[in-house]
């Protein structure tokens, strides 16, 4: 004879009953193959299911976990990544920017090419890849070395390949390439016998810091020298390896006059370049 216990009726919408019934089937709660409400609340009542507070987690932890993201992402662990962000996607206090982020991140399916290529750089194993850009140019590269990096809230596949064709950058970078992963619908992977690089070519650059700029800089990873001018005491001198100058000028414009790069010429004289341009599109 079955147990006969009191009956209590919940009242709550449609979408609040689904949630309940999610938690009692997470937690095995069922009757037969349905979730069964009723124990979940009777696991409640008796403590066998603890409750916690949702909204009580301080911003320097949801930054910390955001940046986790991010970081993981960028190096390939996008499993890793997957759980942060399911267990961010859970908490009440999420603000709503960073929510409609990391609803996009999980929405995103990952491509069995994308899987492929994190796979290649974990083995440290050269690659070629085939994808077809936005003019439908089939393009191949044969890939030496590449890292998944995270820029300006996209995510971008930088490799070294033995092709140079169509790189506009300086001949000291052109074997470096940069490719936006979302901008590949598709793609074909296959071996190649070559040997894998430690890493992309680069250029050493100095620039000075100059005004409110100097005391704020914050160094960065590949930073090589972060150091006040012996002769101009509030000057700040930055020396740092670069692989690309697209992206190094993207940040130097921002610092407008209070940074000057110094050398070497050849980089100074395609910045000036640029600046020039810039300052030519303000002429009447």
């Amino acid at each position: 004879m079955g147990r006969k216990g009191q009956s209590i009726t919940l009242s709550v919408s449609e979408q609040d009953k689904a949630q309940l019934e999610a938690i009692a089937r997470e937690q095995g709660m069922l009757w037969g193959d349905r979730p069964n409400i009723s124990r979940l609340m009777e696991a409640i009542a008796r403590r066998e299911l603890l409750l916690g507070q949702n909204n009580d987690w301080p911003d320097t932890r949801i930054r910390a976990l955001q940046q986790a993201i991010r970081s993981l992402t960028d190096t390939g662990q996008m499993d890793e990544a997957r759980i942060i962000a399911k267990l961010l996607s859970e908490r009440s206090e999420l603000p709503m920017p960073l929510r409609h982020e990391n609803e996009r991140f999980l929405e995103t399916p990952i491509a069995p090419w994308r899987v492929e290529i994190e796979q290649y750089i974990h083995r440290q194993m050269p690659f070629r890849l085939t994808y077809q850009d936005a003019a439908s140019r089939l393009l191949t590269f044969t890939i030496r070395f590449a890292c998944i990096t995270f820029r300006e809230k996209r995510q971008y596949l930088e490799y070294w390949c033995d092709e140079t064709d169509g790189n506009r950058d300086l001949p000291a970078l052109q074997h470096n390439w940069t490719l936006r992963l979302d901008r590949i619908p598709d793609a074909a992977i296959s071996t190649t016998r070559h040997q894998w690089r430690e890493g992309l070519d680069e250029l050493e650059v100095e620039m000075h810091l100059f005004d409110g700029l100097a005391f704020a800089y914050q160094p960065r990873p590949e930073d090589q020298v972060v150091t006040w001018l012996e002769y101009s005491p509030q000057v700040r001198r930055v020396v740092r390896r670069i692989t690309n100058t697209f992206w190094f000028f993207r940040e130097l414009f921002p610092y407008g006059k209070s940074c000057v790069l110094i050398s070497p010429p050849e980089v100074r004289q395609r910045f000036k370049a640029e600046v020039r341009s810039l300052y030519e599109h303000y002429q009447d």
